[in-house]
């Protein structure tokens, strides 16, 4: 008998499956150090120099010279951004992992001859009204890493750029020749100002609220109030836990900050209670606010429940009247009377029409 030619070998089930997404896409590209960057510069003397550097050649020249320090502005850093970075600064891996992930409560901390500062920054959302709006309050963060001859500011948020600060220090040379130590209070103040300005804007939303609340002819849902408070809460754990920080700046000798710089930092601070006074008075207004319309709501259900026993009362009546005639007796008095419709109908209209005067007399109805 011939033989058969052999079976063809089937795929296996491995060599049908389809690549994986990362396969496919093949390994991550590691993206440049330079792209985080939005600014890098030198100072010496307070003064820019000319020229562009990368975060090496600009810790190089500093070191080099032996003077002057180096100021570099990231912007949302990744992992390896920030690696890179770190190794030419001497950062400890801990400052690194908190400047990626971002969302620190404000505090300082130091790693042996670096402090690090966290702020939370706030934007005031424009809206047509406090009662339609659906946020009131956008936070963010900036971290300021304060070396010796260098200073980092890493920031997540679009709303806190720092172009306008470096400019004006820049403008101001006298300032900058102070060190790094210039460029923290600047930020610090910075971010303080903007609390400034954030609290005057919620203060007229918290008036137009109060209004609102107390206005006969505007009913506010609570659920609004709920929102503002909301913000204003969000806007408290921002702005509270940035007074440790800044007494710690100003009080402590052990801080790399400079006598000069922290009689600077004293007017921050007094700044930053003004504000945190005033946040936790819109905190106690709200809460008035909402125990305001708590009563309004009760007192309005109170009188639409006296308005529905009074008219319970008036259909009272001829409910009793009828119920009394529709009983199967037939010794009823005025039954077989021929006035006797009419008689009934003229008692039930004169009782209700009492009790309808006596009721709207009294503001039942």
């Amino acid at each position: 008998m011939p033989s058969l030619p052999p079976r063809p070998s089937l795929p296996s089930l491995h060599s049908l499956r389809p690549a994986s997404r990362g396969q496919a896409s093949g390994p991550k590209v590691p993206v440049p150090t330079a792209r985080a960057i939005v600014d890098c510069a030198v100072y010496v003397d307070g003064h820019r120099l000319p020229g562009r550097f990368t975060h090496s050649a600009a810790i190089a020249e500093v070191r080099g010279r032996g003077e002057g320090f180096v100021w570099i502005g990231l912007h949302a850093p990744d992992e390896g951004q920030m690696t890179g970075v770190a190794e030419h600064y001497g950062l400890h891996e801990l400052m690194v992992e908190d400047a990626v992930q971002a969302h620190q409560r404000p505090k300082l901390e130091r790693y042996d001859d670096i402090a690090v500062l966290v702020l939370r920054t706030v934007s005031y959302v424009e809206h047509e009204s406090v009662t339609t709006a659906n946020e009131i309050v956008e936070t963010g963060e900036i971290m300021v890493f304060l070396g010796r001859d260098f200073v980092l500011t890493v920031r997540h948020g679009e709303h806190s750029g720092l172009s306008g600060v470096r400019r004006d220090l820049e403008e101001n040379p006298e300032r900058l020749a102070l060190g790094p130590s210039a460029v923290l209070h600047a930020v610090a103040d910075h971010v303080v100002d903007q609390y400034l300005a954030v609290t005057s804007s919620i203060e007229r939303d918290v008036d137009v609220m109060e209004e609102e609340v107390f206005s006969p002819a505007h009913h506010v849902p609570i659920e609004n109030i709920y929102m503002l408070k909301r913000e204003v809460v969000e806007l408290r754990r921002s702005v509270s836990p940035l007074s440790t920080p800044l007494s710690q700046l100003v009080q402590s000798a052990d801080t790399p900050v400079p006598k000069a710089v922290r009689r600077y930092l004293r007017d921050v601070l007094d700044h930053h209670t003004t504000v945190a006074d005033r946040v936790a008075e819109f905190d106690e207004v709200l809460s008035s606010l909402v125990d305001a319309a708590l009563a309004r709501v009760t007192m309005q259900q109170n009188m639409d429940m006296r308005k529905i026993s009074a008219w319970v009362a008036i259909a009272a009546v001829p409910t009793m009247v009828a119920g009394i005639y529709g009983m199967n007796f037939d010794n009823i008095p005025e039954l077989h009377w021929t006035y006797g419709y009419y008689l009934v109908l003229g008692v039930v209209t004169l009782f209700c029409g009492g009790l309808f005067r006596t009721f709207r007399r009294n503001h039942w109805l």
